[in-house]
């Protein structure tokens, strides 16, 4: 974010007026900014020691940028770049707060537009604020007398996703919070890989590279995001979800704040959990995602089931009643075109159902049909008024399920998932319910739509 150009020279001038002063408190101020310099620079540290922020130089690079990284962690661990597309070439540069209120990044050699601001203030000529950095690792901007927020960090990720931070959209502002990832470990430019929120249909948070999707962290369902992992094991963190008509939100916090968390994603496809709770043993991966070709979306294509289970054969079938679109690409372990309805099979017909799946990745939610409050019987019901509707399943999994997601079209990205599934219900035709030895579910010609 830059700055419209004003007339910085008058403050330029105020802001020499003052001695240089140690910084080692957490705060910045108009008379307390945080230089770099040769020996590295001035550095602030949260109140719990937690984070620090200050200049520094990533892996080989030569430029200079603002960031915030884990004070008591030996090798620099970065989880905040400000000027990560705007670097300083040199050690020039001084982080402060301007006369409007803004916290603005200048580089001495140029002092006429800063290289970073957060361009979020416009304060009263009588008033002031001041930056502080959190022990959360939030770096805020504040209205001094009111103490009034006017600006986070949080709102403003770059590659990495701390506790009790958001992902997702306010609805009022239109600001979205996502991740991106480095262009490699010496540049921290926006890289090709982004996590986000996709708020259509059930959102679903994605990790797209460019703007394919790659990896489908999934939709809500109540308990976790759907493609999640459960593990057996005492709980580290809990989730929050909010999708209301001020913001669609995704958070999570730990248990236990002494153990260090963060959710990376990383320039080489993947999202990344580590953690850290014994200071000697470092970081230890917790969850690496995509680490299996059923977690690649759409890796056996509309209409097919990945099952990493499968070690012997292809990872990829067919759902109930469709077989492979081209059955020499699926010889070749190519599932990439997905499968087809079977030939005669008679869809919006007397003796048509639902087959179960169990332990199911639900496909892609980004054009489902949501309808909070029905209970699962009433769900069947609805998918089966339309002959467009080809699945269905509980919206809401927690406490013996709740609310309807029914799919139209195509089924895309399901899997088999045994630690995080739920049950998915398949439309299928008569010959199919009596090979699967389901309950005939018989279709009302009085109540079909187109």
């Amino acid at each position: 974010m830059i700055m419209n150009s004003v007339p910085w020279i008058p403050y330029i001038l105020f802001h020499f007026m003052f001695l240089r002063l140690c910084s080692s408190l957490d705060t910045i101020s108009i008379t307390q900014p945080i230089r770099d310099g040769d020996g590295g620079g001035d550095v602030l540290v949260s109140n719990g020691e937690t984070f620090a922020i200050g200049f520094f130089s990533p892996g080989k690079s030569n430029y200079r940028y603002v960031g915030i990284w884990y004070h008591k962690i030996t090798e620099k661990t970065v989880v905040w770049v400000a000027n990560r597309d705007n670097p300083i070439n040199g050690t020039s540069g001084f982080l402060s707060i301007d006369t409007q209120g803004n916290l603005v990044l200048f580089d001495n050699n140029d002092q006429t537009v800063p290289v970073w601001s957060t361009n979020s203030s416009s304060l009263p000529t009588n008033e002031y604020s001041e930056a502080q950095l959190l022990d959360s690792g939030n770096l805020v901007l504040f209205q001094n007398e009111s103490k009034r927020l006017l600006w986070q960090s949080f709102d403003y990720p770059t590659d990495t996703m701390l506790p009790n931070m958001k992902l997702g959209i306010d609805r009022r502002t239109g600001l979205s919070r996502f991740l991106a990832s480095w262009k490699s470990a010496d540049d921290p430019r926006i890289g090709n890989y982004t996590v986000r929120i996709d708020p259509a249909g059930s959102p679903q948070l994605i990790l797209y590279e460019g703007q394919v999707p790659w990896f489908r962290v999934g939709h809500w369902n109540g308990i976790r995001l759907s493609g999640v992992l459960v593990f057996k094991m005492d709980p580290l963190y809990y989730y929050t979800f909010v999708n209301n008509d001020t913001e669609i939100s995704f958070m999570w916090t730990m248990y236990n704040m002494s153990i260090l968390s963060r959710i990376v994603v990383v320039g080489s496809r993947f999202v990344q959990r580590t953690i850290r709770y014994d200071q000697e043993r470092g970081w230890r991966e917790f969850m690496t995602s995509p680490e299996e070709p059923c977690d690649q979306y759409g890796h056996c294509g509309a209409f097919g089931l990945c099952d990493p289970n499968n070690t012997t054969e292809f990872e990829c079938t067919c759902l109930p009643g469709f077989e492979p679109k081209s059955h020499n690409e699926w010889n070749f372990r190519d599932g990439t075109h997905g499968c087809v309805r079977k030939p005669g099979s008679l869809i919006c017909s007397k003796g048509e159902g639902f087959v179960k799946l169990e332990n199911v990745k639900v496909p892609d939610t980004s054009k489902v049909v949501v309808i909070n409050g029905l209970s699962l019987e009433a769900c069947e019901k609805e998918c089966l008024r339309s002959c467009n509707c080809t699945a269905y399943a509980s919206a809401n999994i927690s406490e013996g399920g709740s609310g309807c997601i029914a799919w139209h079209g195509d089924l895309v990205d399901t899997r088999i998932f045994t630690a995080g599934g739920q049950d998915f219900y398949l439309r299928v035709d008569e010959r199919v319910l009596g090979k699967c030895n389901t309950s005939i579910y018989v279709f009302d010609e009085t109540s079909k739509s187109p």
